[in-house]
């Protein structure tokens, strides 16, 4: 009976896969890059939507509207995918090229196309404090390699006078 129990001991458990999502979530899963995969986590609840957004690695362009730098010919790309009942969060995207971009998280819980300062989250792959200022691009900058670069992004909320910061500790 003992050498049965070791033996159940040693089967190894087959992992839970995480579900990727957006449009690109085959490139991560088959490792075609390059391709940034964001591993959310802070969600205050599990309504609307999550947009990722892809920025010029420059304060100049960092949050410029994407119609102007679409004009420019410069880097913007977004995807937006509804917020998964359950479960962890990763979303993927594809990028033109490997090189250093600024990227932005928002979860969008209102449904509307304007972020909401009052009911909205946001995040970057810094995950420092955000605070009450406007963020700047070194919060938000990710170097992306020819694979795909993950990056773990814990998204924060308003939380009065102090602006935004974290919901939990996690």
């Amino acid at each position: 009976m003992k050498r049965l129990l070791a033996g159940l001991l040693l089967v190894p458990v087959p992992a839970v896969a995480q579900a990727i999502l957006g449009p690109d979530a085959a490139a991560c899963r088959a490792s075609e890059g390059p391709a940034i995969q964001v591993d959310a986590t802070g969600l205050k609840d599990r309504t609307g939507d999550l947009k990722l957004e892809l920025y010029p690695a420059d304060e100049a362009d960092f949050l410029k509207p994407d119609k102007d730098l679409v004009a420019a010919g410069k880097t913007f790309r977004r995807i937006t995918v509804a917020t998964p009942a359950e479960g962890p969060v990763a979303l993927c995207m594809r990028v033109a090229r490997p090189g250093r971009y600024a990227l932005l998280l928002v979860h969008n819980r209102d449904g509307k196309n304007k972020f909401s300062f009052w009911s909205d989250g946001a995040g970057f792959p810094g995950n420092r404090k955000l605070g009450r200022s406007r963020p700047r691009v070194d919060q938000a900058l990710i170097d992306v390699g020819a694979g795909i670069t993950v990056t773990h992004i814990h998204l924060q909320y308003l939380r009065g006078l102090g602006g935004f910061g974290p919901v939990d500790p996690d």
